[in-house]
């Protein structure tokens, strides 16, 4: 018997409300519903309140990428990892082989574009890769070798292009320098299955698209090269890309529109000017073809091998938003929809994509079956790959559902909330190339990595809820987690990171790279560590909800109860509530702090931290107990200067020196910073010297020894990037010198070698011996990949990066 909405609310102790927007927004049943736990219930009724977390996350990273200006260079990324390469290849690099401690000149892996292993295959010499090996990140495509199944590929978005040769259970990255480590989507040449084609740029998204450098192409599986006729604005987010049975025609969905090259992708001609997410040739008709939109809610469909396209018309209703597209393997002629519109509806076109009828799509309890949740423009997939039965179909939102009837009737399979089924938000689906032969295998490409069902017809088949049965996760050593930010514990060893949809995790020396542990879901952020106590950490959930861990990073909060900035789950209302001021932030009550907002414990008294959202607040009792009506007491303590803190740095010698750095670019300093109400001032306005950067400004590093010296880096594509007070502001020099031109975005000091300083950028890590004045790249781990913070636990520096999990290498002696 079916559940009804006032059943499920009566059973959960919620309104009806409640349960239905719990279904639209997490795409999901009654029936999955009802058998959440009462954490698991409260983790989803917090996660009302932040309806737009992808487009949010974009936001806050395209604000780090802009200029003075505002906009974002094309392929400016691109240019600098091409001088990069030039650097590492011996182009440019000096004799010496490290540079404070960190292997820098010419790559240890020899010139040119071969595979750099920076995690899973091959061990570092150096660095050491951390993992996390068990997590993965978000993947959006993905192809397997057709004569050798064993051989696959992924696209991650923040990790570039990685690589099994054993169907999963091993992965490396293919080259550590393609132009662009946004990669959203691959496709294989079906005439010549060495030859894949990467497309670069995320464009999947309301915002300005994560910018890409073109399609990259490989004919070996392992050089990847530019595709020179690509490297234009117009394809700086390639959605996805087709290639004709012969290998000679090939289609490019782009934010730009589409473009078709004729001559195996040596030039190209834009044939549609919508923008596209999706293209698709018939899999036995190189004449014929289906494109759908990104936000137009429009299909398309082209009958002479994609010279021409017509729009496809559909019965009833209006289409919007993003439209996925599927050709039934079993017979072409069958062409699925997935529409974006209120929260997912399945169309299906019996005559190859040139017109619709609408499905039910309904669930098994009757309800029309919202699969895509509130989110369908940034996790919408459909399949309907075999060979025997063109009515089976997958559908992919945020999680997944299987169709035996075209669409009318969908079944949930897969139940986010449990880790032991398939993580949610999901891009890509690929079947096995011997299914309906040998195997009925399909892969799954998400927000967590790369997963399998062994069987696709078994998976999902359980009486009820949750659904575990049957699934694989494929992420061992597939390191492209998005951390950004992280904190260790020198005595315990132990370290957490805040990580893009995979919450706060934690790892552990005694588990290794394959066991990191979740301790607070949803999206993470920055981290700190109480070095008085190695039980207590501290993470954050968006927009400044900071949480503590007193357990060393070994539960995670299934309750909702470890909130310190004010947000606690009422049991009298059933919903997620804040406390009264002074127990609470209300900065992160508004949303009015960055999505990843920055917060610190002062160095020299670790229970007073700050955080900053439209003010900078402070509190002295970090560790007070916390309850639904007391927990650490906040005090704002500098006024609002109409933009958002994006850095804070206090003086490990005075805890009255506070640095405050904000989105807008201004910079401010206080010298009695633990007053009630301390003086501020912004400095770098004026002078001979003053501080020219008006963008993001990203980190704060305040000098160990020399209060009134202190290190900024901006983000940008911009050549100055990094400035340098040695008076408390009133002076700066600008000390990007050999740093690429690149969002720089955190800096530190070595703990015994304060000239030696190291910098995390948009492309790697750099090293300086003479305090800024000359930089070095390293030549091996975290190369190309953005570098989003730098800590350290004693003497080792451990770097947090946005695609390649974390690395860490021991600097006790940086002159060895």
């Amino acid at each position: 018997m079916a559940l009804s909405d006032e059943q499920l609310a009566q059973s959960k102790n919620l309104t009806v409300e409640q349960v239905r927007r719990l279904r639209r927004s997490r795409g999901t049943t009654n029936e999955t519903l009802v058998t959440l736990s009462e954490g698991a219930v409260r983790r989803a009724l917090r996660r009302l309140d932040y309806p737009d977390l992808p487009n949010a996350r974009r936001a806050y990273r395209l604000k780090q990428e802009r200029g003075d200006d505002g906009t974002v260079p094309v392929h400016a990324r691109g240019r600098a990892v091409e001088r990069l390469r030039a650097v590492l290849d011996g182009e440019d690099a000096g004799p010496v082989p490290r540079t404070a401690g960190v292997p820098t000149g010419e790559s240890p892996h020899g010139r040119g574009h071969g595979p750099t292993p920076t995690a899973g295959m091959a061990p570092l010499a150096h660095w050491e890769w951390l993992g996390p090996g068990n997590i993965g990140g978000r993947t959006r495509g993905m192809v397997v070798h057709p004569g050798q199944p064993e051989k696959m590929w992924a696209a991650s978005v923040g990790g570039g292009v990685w690589h099994t040769e054993d169907a999963g259970k091993q992965w490396a990255p293919v080259d550590d320098f393609l132009g662009n480590l946004a990669c959203s989507s691959l496709a294989m040449d079906p005439s010549d299955p060495d030859t894949i084609y990467a497309g670069t740029g995320e464009g999947f998204s309301n915002l300005d698209a994560l910018r890409g450098n073109g399609v990259f192409r490989t004919t070996d599986g392992v050089t990847w090269k530019p595709i020179a006729a690509t490297q234009t604005e117009d394809f700086q987010a390639v959605t996805r890309i087709a290639v004709s049975r012969t290998g000679e025609v090939v289609l490019a969905a782009t934010d730009r529109g589409l473009f078709r090259s004729g001559d195996r992708a040596g030039t190209w001609t834009r044939v549609l000017d919508v923008p596209l997410g999706v293209v698709l040739f018939d899999p036995g008709d190189d004449d014929r073809a289906v494109a759908g939109a990104l936000v137009t809610g429009e299909a398309f469909a082209s009958q002479d091998g994609g010279r021409t396209w017509r729009l496809a018309r559909h019965a009833t209703g209006q289409w919007s938003g993003r439209v996925e597209l599927a050709y039934a393997a079993r017979d072409p002629a069958v062409v699925y929809a997935s529409v974006q519109m209120t929260s997912g509806r399945v169309w299906r076109s019996a005559d190859g994509g040139l017109t619709y009828k609408v499905t039910r799509t309904r669930d098994r309890d009757g309800n029309i079956a919202d699969y895509l949740g509130d989110q369908g423009w940034y996790g919408n997939a459909v399949w309907a790959g075999d060979p025997d039965d063109e009515n089976l179909v997958l559908l992919g939102g945020i999680n997944l559902w299987r169709s035996e009837d075209g669409g009318e009737t969908l079944s949930e399979i897969s139940t986010w909330f449990d880790p032991r089924s398939v993580h949610a938000d999901h891009h890509a689906i690929v079947g096995h190339p011997d299914y309906g032969t040998h195997n009925r295998t399909v892969y799954f490409g998400n927000d967590g990595g790369v997963f399998m069902a062994a069987d696709l017809r078994k998976v999902g088949t359980e009486p009820k809820p949750p659904f575990v049965k049957g699934w694989t996760e494929l992420d061992n050593n597939y390191g492209v987690t998005q951390f950004y930010g992280g904190a260790g514990q020198t005595a315990t060893g132990r370290i957490i990171g805040g990580a893009q949809d995979n919450g706060t995790l934690c790892f552990d020396p005694d588990r290794g790279t394959e066991d990191w542990r979740q301790i607070f879901g949803g999206d993470g952020g920055w981290c700190a560590a109480d070095p008085s106590d190695p039980d207590v950490f501290y993470g954050e959930y968006v927009f400044l909800n900071i949480h503590r861990n007193t357990d060393g990073g070994t539960s995670d909060d299934v309750n909702g109860d470890r909130y310190i900035t004010g947000q606690f789950f009422n049991d009298t209302i059933q919903e997620m509530d804040w406390k009264p001021v002074p127990f609470s932030i209300p900065d992160a009550k508004s949303q009015n702090a960055l999505f990843i907002a920055p917060f610190l414990l002062d160095p020299n008294v670790p229970e007073r931290m700050l955080a900053g959202g439209l003010s900078l607040w402070r509190t002295d009792d970090a560790k007070a107990e916390n309850s639904p009506v007391s927990g650490p007491r906040w005090h704002q303590v500098k006024p609002s200067a109409g933009s958002l803190v994006s850095a804070i740095a206090v003086s490990p010698t005075e805890s009255d020196v506070i640095w405050v750095g904000h989105e807008d670019g201004k910079v401010f300093r206080t010298v009695n910073g633990t007053a009630a109400t301390p003086a501020w001032g912004r400095v770098g306005v004026s002078g001979q010297q003053p501080l020219r950067p008006q963008r993001y400004c990203t980190s704060i590093a305040a000098h160990p020894t020399q209060p009134d010296t202190a290190y900024v880096t901006f983000g940008g594509f911009a050549p100055d990037n990094l400035w340098v007070t040695h008076d408390g502001g009133g002076s700066w020099q600008d000390l990007s010198g050999r740093l690429p031109d690149v969002p720089l975005r955190s800096l530190a000091f070595h703990p015994q070698q304060p000239d030696f300083v190291y910098c995390g950028t948009e492309i790697g890590l750099f090293a300086s011996e003479d305090a800024g004045l000359n930089w070095s790249p390293t030549n091996e781990g975290p190369t190309n990949c953005s570098v989003d913070q730098l800590f350290w636990m004693d003497r080792t520096l451990v770097c947090a990066t946005h695609g390649r999990g974390m690395f860490r290498i021991d600097l006790s002696n940086p002159h060895g």
